[in-house]
């Protein structure tokens, strides 16, 4: 009774919106990623509604309960930038798709034992922040140039969706991704161009056996790893406590992150984490003026990202329907702002920026040797050219 007292009384319709708006944001910026991944491994109508599904249970769930624990806005979300790295495998054919759940399976399993044993900020902090975010732009890079390359075969929704996401950056930055959905969606609509809506229904959950290879832990599980650490888990932190949140236990949430992603990997889902950009939105002032107040956002979106994923039949369905090259144009756009901070961040330094550039190019090429992906060979030239300036240096 003392618990749903306390939401009588912290409840507001500003905490609700922030939650709502987090979670379009949020959706709309990466769901475009999946379904093309999905297109890309050959997965079925069903296997895809069960990845979109178990992403977003274990989202929902784990934000939910934590952010009840804690009374913070603790809000979860996937990892986009590891979606990013899994949809570049999908598109070579590096893993296949069971190698891949395995992949998840491992590297939420050393998620989990950061949580457990406290050692997530010691990690994080050897991890050399100019080449995690080099190593973060090379991933997306490459979907930033698909959405310009898509241009030439759908000239109409692909032309409209760029004008209505400049024009968006500039007088309504939020919405701006959003806003080009619904501008590449009505205009391939009104082209003839939009497919009939396939599958549809509720969401149900697809069990896939993982496969474990060496090759599926040094092209995907590590790199997804420092990506999510560096990308996701870090700032997630960050903006708690900037939002003076900074009571909330990490380890907790690192490791019920790690648990969630665990359990729902089998079915598809990739990393579950703590949301990083739209996190200020339900953390922030706007979500409420009294910080005491902001933890019905975090309800909020666990209450949204829900209903997401009991409809994940007609979320996937009418993603699906959407012509290919506006689901890469919509992808490519929602990284822009991702990619352009974190390649300011990768060359900010002056000691540090050729290092963080090799590690970029190398990534962003996309080279695969000896069965080792390109993320892998960016961090290890990248590393080892930081490693040998230094010592030069010294």
């Amino acid at each position: 009774m003392t618990a749903l007292a306390d939401l009588r009384r912290d409840g507001s319709g500003s905490a609700v919106t922030a939650g709502f708006v987090a979670v379009v944001v949020g959706a709309a910026s990466s769901i475009g990623l999946l379904v093309g991944a999905a297109r890309d491994f050959g997965l079925t109508h069903g296997q895809t509604v069960s990845w979109v599904l178990a992403c977003y249970l274990a989202i929902s769930v784990t934000g939910a309960v934590l952010t009840w624990r804690h009374r913070a806005p603790v809000k979860m979300a996937w990892t986009t930038p590891g979606l990013a790295l899994v949809a570049s495998l999908a598109a070579a054919r590096g893993l296949s798709y069971p190698e891949v759940l395995g992949a998840y399976v491992l590297s939420a399993l050393i998620m989990t034992g950061l949580g457990v044993t406290g050692a997530f900020e010691s990690v994080t902090r050897r991890i050399p922040p100019a080449l995690a975010n080099a190593l973060l732009a090379g991933v997306l890079l490459p979907f930033v140039l698909g959405a310009f390359r898509a241009l030439p075969a759908a000239p109409l929704p692909v032309g409209g969706m760029i004008a209505v996401f400049l024009l968006g950056r500039v007088w309504f930055a939020r919405w701006a991704v959003p806003a080009a959905l619904l501008a590449g969606a009505g205009l391939s609509f009104a082209s003839g161009a939009v497919g009939p809506v396939t599958g549809g229904g509720l969401g149900t959950l697809v069990w896939t056996t993982p496969e474990f290879s060496l090759r599926g832990v040094l092209t995907l599980a590590l790199p997804m790893t420092v990506l999510t650490l560096a990308s996701q888990q870090l700032p997630g932190v960050a903006v708690l406590r900037a939002c003076g949140f900074g009571r909330v236990p990490t380890s907790p949430l690192i490791t019920w992150s790690g648990v969630a992603s665990v359990l729902s990997a089998p079915f598809g889902a990739h990393t579950t984490n703590l949301a990083a950009i739209t996190a200020a939105i339900a953390a922030g002032e706007e979500a409420h003026p009294d910080p005491g107040r902001r933890w019905v956002a975090g309800l909020s979106a666990a209450f949204f990202y829900l209903l997401l994923g009991v409809f994940a039949g007609w979320v996937v369905g009418a993603v699906g329907a959407v012509p290919a090259p506006v689901v890469a144009a919509l992808a490519g756009l929602a990284l822009v702002s991702t990619t352009l901070s974190s390649t300011a961040a990768a060359l900010g330094t002056e000691g540090e920026r050729e290092a963080a550039f090799l590690t970029l190019a190398v990534t962003a090429s996309g080279v695969s040797f000896l069965g080792v992906g390109s993320a892998v060979w960016g961090l290890v030239l990248g590393g080892g050219f930081l490693g040998l300036t230094r010592w030069k240096a010294r």
